[in-house]
């Protein structure tokens, strides 16, 4: 310790035995700020408070100096594993100011715009569990006639799975026709993930694309959660099913396309597991619950359903999200 610090606390100690006034104690105060700005240890400071107690009551029995030298080592531990603390809680901070502006920069780079169909609802809602998102969606419009929307889910999360999200975007956005076929959408993606991402990294991915002009849902899936139809005249939903492989397992994948007449009422409901597979802390949440929610909804515009089933889950998970929520609703108003 500095011998200048050492005479300012002597004499501040003194000063309060003397006396034990609250200016005194405000010193005291003021005095640790510079002892922390110096990098003092808290032993260093026990060892002159004992030398300088010393020198004012030297008939102490020894009993009292030997419990300083128990504190002293104590001391040596404690700001060792302090120093420790502080420093991850630096890098935790930093960590956290690192992980903000890569949530904003994904937010940024992965926008995409909602297309304005005549005839035709989107309702959209996509909620991270955590700061980045796993979930992407893209949407691919001439704002006319077709409009078609990629629902994506990574395998991963944090950056790695945020990389992977670049990957979609970049390949999307090299489909200039909108009226690309859904299963060679997927081809086209798939060869980019292949050859763009680790081996350890895959990802799901359902591309479903309306036409005005003859009422037709196309849609191809590979590996992703099944999309629901809701048939308004008969009131019930079917899961829509379609073979193909998950992005980047392999190069070459023969993805299946299928296709479905909407009329006015029928609306598609697109998701990612965050919404099939939620959890409370009894376990997961029937998926009959999800769908009896979506029906409880059904004359509601589509952003009104995405929007009350969100809420309604993420209520029962105790405001909670433990996986990352996307829901996207193409539903045919006329």
């Amino acid at each position: 310790m500095p011998q200048e610090i050492e005479k300012q606390y002597k004499e501040i100690l003194k000063q309060y035995l003397m006396k034990q006034t609250e200016r005194n104690l405000y010193e005291g105060q003021n005095f640790s700020r510079q002892l922390i700005k110096k990098n003092i240890a808290p032993d260093e400071v026990i060892s002159i408070h004992k030398a300088t107690l010393e020198e004012m009551f030297p008939e102490l029995p020894m009993n009292v100096w030997n419990s300083f030298d128990l504190l002293i080592e104590m001391m040596i531990r404690y700001g060792l594993a302090h120093a420790e603390h502080q420093s991850l809680l630096q890098q935790q901070e930093e960590m956290k100011v690192e992980m903000d502006l890569a949530a904003k920069v994904q937010r940024t780079l992965l926008k995409t715009t909602r297309p304005k169909i005549n005839g035709l609802e989107i309702g959209l809602v996509s909620v991270p569990a955590r700061k980045m998102n796993g979930d992407y969606i893209y949407f691919l419009s001439d704002n006319l006639n077709n409009a078609g929307v990629a629902v994506a889910d990574v395998i991963g999360k944090g950056i790695p799975a945020a990389l992977c999200m670049s990957m979609i975007k970049y390949g999307m956005d090299s489909l200039q026709d909108v009226a690309t076929d859904p299963k060679k959408v997927l081809d086209v993606i798939n060869r980019i993930v292949e050859k763009s991402v680790n081996d350890d990294m895959f990802i799901s991915m359902f591309y479903g694309r309306y036409n005005v002009e003859n009422s037709l849902f196309t849609y191809a899936t590979a590996g992703h959660e099944p999309a629901l139809f809701y048939n308004a005249q008969n009131d019930e939903f079917t899961e829509l099913h379609a073979k193909g492989l998950l992005l980047g397992v392999v190069a070459n994948v023969s993805y299946e396309q299928h296709a479905v007449t909407m009329e006015a009422g029928d609306f598609v409901v697109m998701m990612t597991d965050g919404v099939t597979e939620c959890r409370t802390d009894e376990g997961f949440i029937d998926p009959k619950i999800v769908i009896t929610l979506i029906h409880s909804m059904r004359h509601e515009p589509a952003q009104t359903i995405v929007d009350s089933v969100f809420k309604e889950l993420e209520k029962m998970q105790n405001f909670e999200l433990r996986d990352d929520f996307t829901l996207v609703i193409f539903k045919k108003t006329s």
